[in-house]
């Protein structure tokens, strides 16, 4: 692990100092894909040091996201994610308690894992719940019309490519070939589910369904303990949402998949915990498609500008191997299409 420079020790310093603590030492951690993240060692218990990448054509409050989401639901009493413990806004940066673990195997992903994953979601919104306090999650749908736009979205940002993003001439090939026919005849179907009425896609979620959502939920954002407790970290896109967006995501993030004969505890466990309608399952299995599409363009951000320069922020270099992996992982992504 490298050492860290002058600028995060005085963040760190000025942070602990504000938690009531005392910064000895601060070392970068490996693994941050759009942020920096240092280890924080003190007179006391290791901590985190977390400063967000910023940018100007990139307006989500990261840091504020990530700091509501966890003092929510801390304070009601949810102990399997990190304690915020203080935080600058000026400079980007945020102190939390330091989540002892590793990451799981793809093997390791089983029915416990998964119903650990859904005992978090449900004690997050464990009665009375009051999510209205948090702001929407990013990319929060509260429609099918929500959902449609928000994934029309994706694939039209990626018209745009970075001229100078290694293996270009393949990416814009594979948008031309594989993804933008296989969004048009996944839209189709979500529309034709609709019945083409404008108005069913259009009908708002109820406020009552709403979810505190850790948004990119998944066991790539998860820690194992020793004793197999998991700890789940990284909430930067959090917020209220569909609780039906979160189980497609929860499904489809490619990094470390959840196998889809999990998917029916999943959901039982979330309707059943949290008091969810039917209707939750029947959208979010006509959505599910729609978020393999979605998770294939978040795997080519790598060749958007405004992603290449986050990458960068976190990671050094290695961009024309990312590339060629993430070209290879949004094509496995649309190879799922019609799994359930």
């Amino acid at each position: 692990m490298a050492q860290a420079g002058a600028e995060p020790l005085e963040l760190a310093v000025r942070l602990t100092a504000s938690a009531g603590m005392q910064a000895r030492a601060l070392t970068q951690l490996a693994g941050g894909r759009n942020n920096r993240v240092f280890r924080v060692e003190t007179d006391g218990e290791p901590l985190v040091l977390k400063c967000y990448h910023r940018d100007a054509r990139d307006t989500r409050d990261r840091l504020g996201a990530e700091w509501r989401f966890l003092a929510y639901v801390w304070s009601r009493g949810v102990r399997v994610v990190p304690r915020p413990l203080a935080k600058d806004d000026g400079a980007g940066a945020a102190l939390y308690a330091y989540a002892v673990g590793r990451k799981l195997a793809p093997p390791e992903v089983d029915a416990r894992a998964v119903q650990l994953a859904a005992d978090f979601i449900v004690a997050a919104n464990a009665p009375v719940r009051a999510v209205n306090a948090l702001e929407p999650a990013s990319e929060a749908c509260f429609s099918l019309a929500d959902h449609v736009e928000t994934i029309r979205r994706r694939v039209a940002r990626l018209s745009e490519l970075d001229p100078d993003a290694p293996l270009r001439q393949d990416a814009e090939a594979f948008l031309r070939d594989r993804l933008v026919p296989a969004w048009t005849r996944v839209e189709a179907a979500i529309r034709a589910a609709a019945g083409e009425d404008e108005n069913a896609l259009a009908a708002r979620l109820p406020e009552a369904e709403a979810i505190a959502s850790p948004s990119d939920f998944g066991f790539h954002n998860a820690l194992a303990a020793p004793d197999g407790a998991l700890t789940f970290i990284d909430f930067e896109y959090a917020g209220r949402d569909d609780p039906a967006k979160l189980a497609c995501d929860f499904f489809c993030c490619p990094e470390i998949p959840v196998p889809l004969q999990h998917r029916p505890l999943f959901l039982q466990a979330l309707k059943a915990g949290i008091g969810l309608p039917e209707t939750f399952t029947r959208r979010a299995d006509l959505l599910l498609d729609a978020y393999r599409i979605k998770w294939a363009c978040i795997v080519l951000n790598d060749f958007l500008p405004v992603d290449a320069s986050r990458r960068a922020f976190a990671l050094a270099d290695g961009r024309a191997e990312r590339c060629r992996t993430q070209l290879g992982k949004a094509d496995a992504k649309l190879a799922e299409i019609g799994c359930y």
